[in-house]
């Protein structure tokens, strides 16, 4: 089909798109399959992206629930929302070859988990029931560790007025949803303590800066991302609450429906951490097709960090010449 006669243009949000968290984890997975081979197991989704999750069993990831579906002695990765120290206890069990592609800033939730913990704090942990990286923090010290999941929840805590409390979040939520619940919280508690740095990631937080760049010039706001991305779903809350009158979340280019740009003359467009530039190229290419056929970049901060891949395949890799 032929360009339409031009309709408007796309505010293209950056940074968008793969982390740095995310793209460690991927290339982990890679470079394992390289390494040893296929069947490499993963426990998990590896990021939260259908279309990386499907490239990746393509080239022959079998993407697991749990490690007991994982064959005695085989290579497993771990994703990269962390995992609980229950299951690296049960991976060594079955001699599984493990992988730890957490993401670093995961890991340093855990860490701050550990020794708050060991310090007699109890942990609000701020964060959605049922997503693996809250799973996995709250493994780290079950019995100290309550989940918060918005400022809603904050009235229902039962806590001693003199207890030692701190907070902990999920690194991929909003920030300003998540300071509101810090700020419930310390209303109820005035002795609540806060860790040493945030806990929501420079990625999330980078993400939502641009979106709120972009959103309120948008008649349209399209966030490209899987529905069970937290920071996906998030990105679009973010533009919808500054300013976007009507935004969609979309796997793929081809979810898009033409009727929802009817009267727009500019749409804004994003992607989540874990979603490969490819799927935003597309939705690109489909919005020219569309009429939308200018594209401006609104850049509100560079990103340059990069993460070394998980040190027990950087030896694997050096021993076989690989690294």
């Amino acid at each position: 089909m032929g360009a339409m006669v031009s309709r408007g243009k796309v505010l293209l949000a950056a940074p968008r798109g793969y982390c740095a968290g995310v793209d460690r984890a991927v290339v982990t997975v890679e470079k394992a399959l390289e390494l040893y081979g296929p069947p490499v197991y993963v426990r998990k989704e590896i990021v939260h992206n259908r279309y990386v999750v499907d490239t990746l069993a393509a080239r022959g990831a079998v993407f697991v629930s749990e490690t007991d579906e994982v064959p005695e002695g085989a290579v497993v990765v771990f994703s990269a929302h962390g995992v609980a120290p229950v299951v690296h206890e049960q991976a060594a069990a079955r001699h599984l070859r493990t992988i730890d592609a957490t993401c670093p800033l995961v890991t340093k939730v855990h860490n701050e988990a550990r020794r708050f913990a060991d310090e007699g704090y109890r942990i609000l942990l701020i964060g959605h029931e049922g997503h693996e990286e809250v799973e996995g923090t709250m493994g780290e010290a079950p019995e100290v560790m309550t989940l918060v999941e918005g400022p809603d929840a904050v009235a229902d805590l039962d806590l001693a007025e003199d207890e030692k409390v701190v907070w902990l979040s999920q690194t991929t939520l909003s920030v300003d949803e998540t300071m509101q619940t810090v700020e419930a919280l310390q209303e109820r508690l005035p002795g609540l303590v806060s860790p040493p740095s945030d806990d929501i990631c420079y990625a999330t937080q980078n993400r939502q800066v641009a979106v709120k760049a972009v959103a309120p010039r948008s008649d349209v706001l399209i966030v490209v991302g899987s529905a069970n991305s937290s920071n996906s779903v998030r990105l679009l809350e973010v533009g919808l609450q500054v300013g976007a009158p009507v935004g969609y979340r979309v796997d793929t280019a081809a979810e898009l429906q033409p009727e929802w740009f009817d009267g727009a003359a500019t749409i804004g467009l994003t992607s989540g951490a874990s979603v490969p530039e490819i799927l935003v190229r597309d939705v690109i290419a489909r919005l020219a097709e569309l009429g939308f056929d200018e594209v401006e970049e609104v850049d509100v901060v560079e990103e340059r960090l990069v993460f070394a891949l998980p040190p027990e395949l950087r030896r694997e890799m050096k021993a076989a010449g690989t690294a």
